[in-house]
């Protein structure tokens, strides 16, 4: 079984800090190719922050601050690669579906890349702007073993009850999100 990244919405802010928050639940691509040859100053707040933190959900086109590691079957990844081909002709100008097919092809393996983790792993990106290119940071977010099946797509009231992060030396009642974060990350860069 393979692995991709689907997106997550575990609490309201994604509908208030992007232009357009992806449905929790779409298949996510990392995103950073829609801010490639763009200058970051002529960006507005919101398009900045989905360039610092988000997740491209491909069927709205919308962001997510998380993304979840989830089981996915080939042929789910192909439909998934067929999509984004499809948003990449339509709605980024690629020359043909060819070109496009190959774009997406490269996007769905990098965001394969990612999931090797276990389900269930929550995915978080920092991204920047260094020397003119795109440098993204990833990091996870691992459930406990006791609760590894209880986070669901859907559902997210009692998600902050039963996560934390490796190396974490904080109670686990204590939730900051961003502290647990910071505490478990790798670092993609592509060419």
């Amino acid at each position: 079984m393979l692995k991709l990244p689907r997106t997550i919405r575990l609490d309201p802010s994604d509908t208030f800090v992007f232009e357009r928050a992806a449905e929790p639940g779409e298949w996510a691509v990392s995103g950073a190719f829609v801010f490639w040859n763009r200058d970051p100053a002529a960006l507005n707040q919101k398009q900045r922050v989905a360039l610092r933190s988000g997740f491209l959900g491909i069927d709205s086109l919308g962001w997510s601050t998380l993304a979840i590691v989830t089981e996915a079957s080939e042929a789910e990844r192909q439909a998934m690669v067929e999509h984004l081909a499809g948003q990449l002709l339509e709605k980024f100008g690629a020359p043909d579906l060819e070109a496009a097919r190959l774009a997406a092809e490269e996007e769905v393996a990098f965001a394969a890349s990612l999931c090797d983790h276990a389900p269930q792993t929550l995915l978080g990106v920092q991204r920047s702007v260094e020397d003119g290119e795109i440098r993204e940071r990833f990091r996870t977010l691992r459930p406990r073993e006791a609760a590894a099946g209880a986070v669901s797509l859907h559902t997210h009231a009692s998600a902050f009850t039963f996560h934390e992060v490796e190396g974490d030396d904080e109670p686990a009642e204590q939730v900051d999100l961003p502290g647990m974060i910071r505490t478990d990350s790798m670092t993609r860069d592509r060419g």
